[in-house]
This record gives C-alpha cells, structure tokens and sequence, in this order.
C-alpha cells in the first residue's frame, strides 16, 4: 500500500476524552472512530490489525481441532427462558421486540443458540466429542462504557462450545482450550496469564481467565512471579493426548495466580514473600466447564453405548478479539506511539521515502515495494510528499516493527536504513540485503 492512496487520518493531538494509552494512539493512528458510546467504527489499519488476530485465532483453533461456525447477532428470548437465563441475567442484556411483538435480544453470548444447534442435529454419542466456535460481534450494554476497546458496548468476540459424554472428556476440553490459548497469545506478542477466576453470569466451577499485566488493568490480580518465567514456545502437543494437555494445565497454574474475586489470603502467604507479586490485569480471555448446567435445562442429549440418553457436558472459551488490539498496545508501546509485535502487525515494514520526486530515490523504493511485495509481504509506502520528521512521526505513531529508510545520500554509497521500532536501532545495507533480512525476520515469526 501506498500511504498517498490509504485512509490514515491520524491525529496530532492526544484526544482530550481518552483516559488510558491505547485508546489515545487507537485514536491518533486513524484505527477507531467513535459512533456512539462504546460503539466504534473500525477504520482500515485497525480492521487489518483486528482481521491479522482473528486469523491467529482460526489457525490455533483448526490445529485444536475445533470447527468454525457463524450464529446471528439477533436471538430469541424463548431460548434464554428455557435455560432460565433472560431474567437473571442483569440490565448488560440489550433486549429488543420486533415488529411482530417477539421479544429478541442482541447477542452478549451464545450458550443458549448452540445448545439448541446441538440438540436439534446431534443424538448420538458416536458425535463426541464435539467444539464448535464462532468470531463474531456482540453487544453488553454497559452502564459507564469507558477506555475505547477496551470496555466497549459492541464488541468482538470468539466464542467456542464444546460438547462431551463424560466430565473427564469435557475437562480435557478445557485443557485443550488452555493449550490452544497459550499459543494463540504467544503467537500476538503477550503473555497472557491463567489465573482462577469467578464464572459470573456463565456459570460452571471450573473457570480461569487469561490476563495481560498491565497498569490499566481492570482487575487486581495476586500471582507468584515465577509463573512469568514460563513461555509455551514452539513445542508441538498432540491435542488428543490427555495427560499431555493435563501436564501443561499443571504447569501454567500450578502456582498461585489468581484475581481479586478469587484471591485468598492465606494460599497466597504460602508463596515465598520475594515471589508475592500484586498488580493490574487486562483480562483477554477466558475458559469456562459448566457440566450439564445448559443440557439439563435445554435437554440436549446423546444415547450412550448402553442404549440410555444422558446429557452432555459442555464448556465455554472466549477471546476478546477487539479487545486484544488495546491490550496488546497496553503492553507494547512508547512515548512516540505503538510498537506492533511482527505477528499481529497491519503492515511488514514502511518504507520512507526522504526525497519524494527525486529519481533514484523514488525508483530505489518503487524496487523495494516490488521485491517485498513479491515475497507476500505488505510494506506501507510513505510516498508523501512530506518533511522527513513528519513521515518518521507517522511511522513511530502506527507502530510498524520494521522501517527502511530511503535517501539520496545512502543510495550513492548503495544502501538504505534498516530500523527496527521496538530498540531504535538502524543499520545501514544495501537494498537487497534489507529484503532479505526482513523476509528472514518474518518466516521466523509465522
């Protein structure tokens, strides 16, 4: 893309009604634009970095082995009465009549429309087991919608539902989601922490949320600090081993971890005093086993191998995609602007142009487009017509991890400047070399 033909409307001036980091530069990068409150439009570099996440998130689930769907925003109240959720669910709930006096409502969650998918097309436990996920919007009416993204009305969201015959396959479910989440958020540049949670309006006692430290946090946590220490990397699990996907369970919330709504005292002074750590959260996501809390009120039942209908246990897992996007720059960012992780970044690299209509500086960057684009790489090139402080500031403020800088003086020594965001180190090399490098740089980030 060429910064002269894209829609960046960034802004200059720190946006006077943005209270934390990451809504001010959602705003200043011409990511987001309000529409109401806490409803926001998603401008073109904010959905590419909204659709880079959601694309992790597919790829962690298919390698999990659960299965995309699409349910609608809209649903019945009929089904949130069956489960006996509609009243007690609380003025969050957006409810809504259509023109034939139908009570409906916007979606806040789902376990009620795919408890009804499940029970209408699966009987059998020769289905099981079975997960099901979706990535799609959803609404909560909150009272004091503040901090952009971060706690907005309207928000994205995947949501996954898994249906087992036994407790013992549906904890291994949960185990699974734990694993697949540990390297979805590995892969976005955080690390994000299970910590044992409440399960609030969902429901089920077995419930951890993953949280992302940061100063913004909504939540108080209280966790042992060796659990920052441990990364899931690149080792590979088979997902349909049981006592694999348990091991890692023990290993990442072995030691205390926990919110404010969980936190005890008393386990927490068993932790050495040099390894108590308090702090704030971003929660980014959370996993839920529930038993047969919606099955038994929904009848959703499978024969077993003795012939008797039994109800399934299930579990619910969701990421907050559009949320993801806050906390990610909550953790990665300076006083000049974003630093986007490589892999959740909108664009590879930018390329600066410091001598706009100049001839070899505009045929070295046109050569450097091509060759990065041929390798299926996305560079933005700033072929403005702008003072080089104003096309650098635009670079630091969106964040790129990678910038190469073109001029007429490096040119005639046959390089340009390689600069990585994250350390502000630069490094000067020829043209092709810095192709390769950044090539290089992103085959080891996939």
């Amino acid at each position: 893309m060429r910064l002269s033909r894209y829609f960046l409307p960034v802004l200059k001036e720190n946006p006077a009604e943005a209270q934390i980091v990451s809504h001010r530069l959602m705003l200043r990068a011409g990511m987001i634009k309000q529409a109401s409150a806490g409803i926001y439009s998603w401008l073109p570099l904010g959905f590419k970095v909204l659709r880079k996440i959601e694309q992790i998130i597919h790829e962690e689930q298919a390698r999990a082995g659960h299965i995309a769907m699409l349910m609608p925003t809209i649903q019945s109240a009929e089904l949130w009465r069956e489960s006996g959720r509609y009243d007690d669910y609380g003025e969050e709930m957006l409810r809504i009549r259509d023109r034939h006096d139908r009570d409906m409502l916007f979606t806040p969650t789902a376990e009620e429309l795919i408890t009804d998918i499940f029970r209408a097309h699966v009987g059998s436990y020769k289905d099981l087991p079975l997960t099901l996920y979706q990535i799609q919007w959803k609404f909560r009416d909150e009272i004091r919608p503040r901090f952009g993204v971060m706690r907005g009305r309207e928000f994205y969201m995947k949501d996954g539902y898994n249906f087992d015959l036994t407790k013992e396959d549906a904890l291994h479910a949960y185990n699974r989601h734990l694993v697949s989440y540990l390297r979805t958020y590995e892969r976005m540049g955080l690390q994000a922490i299970p910590m044992r949670a409440d399960s609030g309006p969902i429901g089920g006692d077995d419930t951890h949320e993953f949280l992302v430290l940061a100063e913004t946090g909504e939540s108080e946590v209280f966790y042992d600090s060796q659990i920052t220490d441990l990364k899931f990397g690149d080792r590979e699990i088979d997902y349909d081993d049981h006592a694999a996907c348990q091991a890692v369970l023990e290993e990442f919330t072995s030691r205390y971890a926990r919110t404010d709504e969980t936190h005890d005292e008393a386990i927490f002074n068993e932790v050495p005093e040099e390894r108590r750590r308090t702090a704030r959260g971003i929660e980014v996501g959370q996993i839920f086993y529930f038993g047969t809390k919606y099955s038994d009120a929904m009848g959703a039942t499978v024969t077993d191998d003795a012939g008797n209908k039994v109800p399934v246990h299930m579990g619910s897992h969701g990421i907050g995609v559009s949320r993801l996007l806050g906390a990610i720059i909550e953790a990665s960012h300076d006083d000049k602007g974003i630093i986007w992780p490589e892999g959740v970044t909108p664009f590879h690299c930018g390329i600066v142009n410091l001598k706009q209509g100049d001839d070899e500086a505009d045929a070295a960057c046109d050569a450097l487009y091509a060759a990065l684009t041929a390798l299926g790489l996305e560079p933005l090139y700033d072929d403005r017509k702008e003072r080089a402080g104003a096309k650098f500031a635009t670079m630091d403020l969106i964040g790129l991890p990678w910038r190469i800088t073109v001029g007429p003086r490096g040119l005639k020594n046959g390089v340009v400047e390689l600069t990585s965001r994250r350390t502000g180190e630069s490094e000067e090399l020829p043209p092709e070399e810095a192709v390769k490098r950044i090539a290089a740089i992103y085959q080891g980030a996939a």
